[in-house]
């Protein structure tokens, strides 16, 4: 079994315990050093002994993908034969509800959303406990990416009530920044704009960051490996060598300094109306992007555009294909940022979107296949 492949029996064992944990917050804390992935036999006792084999399967030499693990699990639990999985409820971390609402809090949008995002998973029927449970056997290709389907949903709400067009989400903000100006007293509506100045640079920044630890990261163990026994003692020298070298260069350079290690947390943004410097809309209002119809509310936005028009063919591997420059700069912001967040690809957090909203639009598709099939009808008798 190889480390990718353990790693992935890790999030089977704990989706099985149904623990508080996500397969992108797990490869996340192997990226930041909380669980022994690189250089992961550093860690066995001395009088196990590595060579030969054992090399090829310890020599890690690329971080862990999350689609790459999670197809491993799929694997793994269908080599297995393992049975349903326990029920994911309502009650459940992972149930899209949720993690809605954590991922609300975490990207700094307003509480008020969370409605939404419920109406959303219930209209699209992705909220049920079949749907939600794996079972490796009965559905081997409606399987759930938990983390990567509650940002999707997050990702069509604010398409419902911004358009993410470049030109609605715009003209609603200066109506925000109007209303706030002449009521400061009063609760703040939401400014999509000042939202994404706030989001932005902290973005940056924590990106800018996360690609130096990386461009910084040793891969190069301190307990070497070797091909076999007679190789240990060379190995070892070359080693111990290189370590001399090392610490007779660092004493003549400048200290390095030395950082605390975090405890692992699934949040990676914090907001609090405390502090000064990072605005926290949890608390904002929605009524500028509301209007009243009859006893109910309904978005003033009554338009939306559908990420993707036609899907891949069946013998094809992806759903469907993303190019950045067929979309708008707010749609594109909104993705790069929930895909770094769950340190994910882009394109696959857009096939998610694609796929809510295929069960979410029904209608939409039907009458796009009926045109389609027409079309071809015609030229056929043509």
């Amino acid at each position: 079994m190889t480390v990718p492949t353990t790693l992935a029996f890790c999030y089977l064992s704990l989706l099985w315990q149904r623990e508080a944990l996500t397969l992108s917050d797990l490869l996340r804390f192997v990226e930041e050093g909380h669980i022994p992935y690189v250089n992961a036999f550093q860690h066995f006792p001395e009088e196990m002994k590595l060579y030969g084999r054992d090399k090829g399967l310890f020599a890690i030499e690329s971080w862990p993908d999350y689609e790459d693990i999670y197809k491993k699990m799929i694997e793994v639990a269908m080599f297995l034969d393992l049975p349903r999985f326990p029920d994911i409820t309502e009650d459940c971390y992972l149930h899209p509800n949720v993690l809605c609402m954590k991922y609300l809090m975490e990207v700094n949008l307003p509480d008020e959303m969370y409605d939404f995002t419920c109406q959303v998973v219930k209209m699209a029927g992705i909220g049920e406990v079949d749907f939600l449970t794996f079972d490796p056997i009965a559905k081997k290709e409606k399987t759930v990416k938990y983390d990567v389907q509650a940002v999707a949903v997050i990702v069509i709400v604010l398409k419902l009530l911004f358009l993410l067009d470049d030109n609605l989400e715009w003209s609603l903000s200066a109506i925000a920044e109007e209303y706030n100006e002449e009521n400061k007293e009063d609760k703040l509506w939401f400014d999509f704009r000042k939202w994404y100045q706030v989001m932005k640079k902290s973005f940056d920044e924590k990106k800018q960051k996360w690609e130096e630890a990386r461009a910084k990261f040793v891969w190069k163990s301190e307990r070497p490996l070797y091909h076999s026994s007679i190789d240990r003692s060379v190995v070892y020298k070359r080693r111990e060598m290189v370590v001399n070298l090392q610490k007779q260069f660092s004493a003549l350079a400048d200290p390095a300094p030395t950082f605390a290690k975090n405890s692992p947390s699934s949040f990676q943004f914090n907001w609090t109306e405390e502090d000064p410097g990072r605005t926290c809309f949890h608390g904002h209002s929605l009524q500028g992007i509301l209007k009243k119809r009859g006893q109910s509310l309904t978005t003033v936005n009554s338009l939306y555009w559908l990420s993707t028009q036609k899907f891949c063919k069946s013998y094809c591997k992806h759903v469907t294909t993303y190019e950045e420059s067929n979309f708008s700069l707010s749609y594109q912001f909104v993705l790069n940022f929930f895909s770094f967040l769950l340190r994910i690809k882009t394109y696959f957090l857009h096939e998610e979107v694609s796929l809510i909203e295929k069960r979410l639009f029904k209608a939409k598709y039907s009458k796009a296949k009926k045109k389609s099939s027409s079309s071809r009808k015609m030229r056929k008798r043509k």
